[in-house]
């Protein structure tokens, strides 16, 4: 039996339907651009997937793991989709490309700005087929600059950004995140820049290109790390996370499981120490302000450690709930599957699709007091390559069969 097997059925229709209406050409592959036009699918979308022939996204190549053969990261960001295959290199398939782009509202590419320009998919040559295009490029460092013709994955986003400097122990190398933190948070950006775009486009009927760059994207993740430098000089170091501005706010050991604890303002401070049975520590004037706690922050942490290590996580969290005092687990990947709240809210699910079921985690906004998502699961390579040419293009049975001829598709 599977993880996926004990969780729930997708929320039932209807879907979110904002983007109803609004057709996306996506000519990303791997991780950040799918996860792009994955939230704006989510979100009501039309997104045709444009793939390689024979070979596809990069990303359906990516594993172990494995389920029935696909790649479950491919599987993780591209839900609500359409696959067409398209060698677009050569002038024949790219007539066809520009077919697609002149009935689209949004594409989204992430190739560098030389090979856009090579390929003939670059904002100028798109916008005069489609002069109100939403162009949207997303790649390592941006299509302006020194850097814009250099290849870049999540790695490298994250090395760039100093967020790998400052995760991990002290006495620890730089850490990655361990999620691909530079593609969701670009993935994101693209999204929600899209967005602006087309609702300025609804009043003044104009598109624009759009820039994202994982390097800037992360390096703006990192902001709350940055302004402090500029504003004083000092330096932040690796710590494992336990110099925060805010005194008591990191991991601690209990008798058994972890749990995280942030004393963010005075009164839980001191809700804390009532909840341990210690209330005259919260009102002590020596610790009055968190200035003061920082200033005695290593005494503090001890402190607290000695007392969370009498008694098991679960108890504590407890105790916390009850005094209203911020605490958590330190999850793993399993206990965020058998999560019952995550569960309730219909975050995590198993869908079926194309006759194979498939685990999702879902989009997590609610509107208007709905947040179904799931429209249709990830697509095989091509799946809808035909349909599309047909239905949305309009080209005969003759067209198509010449166009796999040629292997253009």
């Amino acid at each position: 039996m599977l993880p996926m097997d004990s969780l729930p059925a997708p929320a039932a229709p209807p879907a979110l339907t904002l983007l109803a209406g609004v057709t996306v050409v996506d000519l990303t592959t791997s991780i950040a651009g799918p996860y792009a036009t994955m939230l704006l699918g989510d979100m009501g979308a039309r997104v045709i997937k444009v793939e390689r022939p024979g070979a596809g996204d990069d990303c359906r190549a990516w594993g172990p793991p494995w389920l029935d053969g696909e790649s479950l990261w491919f599987v993780s960001v591209n839900r609500n989709k359409e696959s067409v295959t398209l060698d677009y290199s050569n002038a024949a398939g790219r007539k066809v490309l520009h077919d697609m782009v002149r009935k689209a509202d949004v594409v989204i590419v992430n190739l560098v700005g030389r090979v856009q320009q090579k390929l003939g998919i670059d904002y100028a040559a798109l916008k005069a087929i489609k002069p109100d295009l939403v162009f949207v490029s997303l790649t390592g460092f941006g299509l302006t600059g020194a850097r814009k013709d250099f290849p870049c994955y999540d790695l490298i986003a994250e090395g760039y950004s100093g967020v790998m400097d400052l995760t991990g122990e002290a006495e620890s190398p730089p850490q990655k995140v361990g999620t691909p933190a530079a593609d969701l948070i670009s993935g994101m950006d693209a999204a929600m820049a899209t967005l602006a775009a087309l609702f300025e486009r609804a009043k003044s009927g104009k598109g624009h290109q759009i820039d994202i760059a994982m390097v800037d994207s992360m390096t703006r993740f990192m902001s709350p790390r940055i302004v402090p430098y500029l504003g004083t000089g000092e330096i932040p170091k690796r710590t494992g996370a336990r110099d925060s501005v805010i005194a008591v706010y990191q991991a601690f050991d209990t008798q058994d499981k972890p749990l995280t604890l942030g004393l963010g303002n005075d009164a839980i401070w001191k809700r804390f120490w009532q909840a341990v049975g210690q209330a005259e520590k919260g009102e002590a004037a020596c610790h009055a302000s968190n200035a003061d706690r920082r200033a005695d922050r290593a005494a503090i942490v001890d402190d607290i450690q000695a007392i969370l290590r009498t008694k098991p996580r679960d108890e504590w969290l407890a105790i916390f709930m009850q005094a209203k005092v911020p605490a958590g687990p330190v999850n793993s990947v399993d206990d965020i599957a058998r999560d019952p709240e995550l569960l309730a809210r219909g975050l995590l699910y198993t869908a079926e699709g194309g006759g194979r079921r498939i685990p999702q985690v879902g989009l997590g906004i609610g509107i208007d007091g709905a947040n179904a998502t799931y429209r249709s699961p990830p697509p095989k390579l091509g799946e809808h390559t035909a349909s599309i040419l047909r239905d949305w293009l309009g080209y005969d049975m003759q067209a198509v069969a010449a166009l796999r001829l040629q292997k253009l598709i």
